[in-house]
């Protein structure tokens, strides 16, 4: 019978500890929201692109997220290291093969997500493609893109 008073008060003291740690925790900031986060994904969007045009395949991993999905190859590419290992031949010239910059950009209100999306340019400038990508505001002010695709031209249209 005290074996089992012992285990009993072994266990309320671990929940309480438990909960006394939970209260040391400090609470994440909150999101940016509105306006302030449309416009931080403008300026991630392009910076994003910048890196391409810099060749700085670095700076281009950084906006990546860790569990991305990047449509628009053969297949679905799952995963920051996929991306980065498909992408790296876009840097592998001393010149960019693209560029891209956004048109559109909307967040959602909660300022966890934001949709991007705009003409994608050949080297020779003219216009080939359209790209269309999901960001996910990962700490406040950091976004970084979750899902990516990119279209024909005429969808650039719409």
């Amino acid at each position: 019978m005290k074996s089992i008073h012992s285990f009993i008060a072994a266990c309320v003291a671990v929940v309480a500890f438990a909960v006394a740690l939970s209260g040391c925790a400090t609470p994440m900031a909150p999101l940016t929201r509105g306006e302030d986060a449309r416009q931080q994904v403008i300026a991630t969007e392009r910076a994003f692109a910048k890196s391409m045009a810099d060749r700085d395949f670095k700076a281009f991993g950084s906006f990546v997220s860790e569990d991305t999905v990047f449509f628009g190859g053969p297949e679905p590419l799952h995963g920051k290291a996929e991306v980065l290992e498909f992408w790296a031949r876009f840097f592998a010239k001393p010149k960019a093969p693209f560029s891209w910059q956004p048109k559109v950009v909307e967040v959602l209100a909660s300022g966890e997500l934001a949709s991007s999306s705009g003409p994608v340019y050949g080297a020779d400038d003219e216009l080939f493609a359209c790209f269309s990508s999901i960001w996910r505001q990962e700490a406040p002010g950091q976004w970084k893109i979750i899902f990516d695709r990119g279209t024909g031209p005429r969808e650039c249209d719409k």
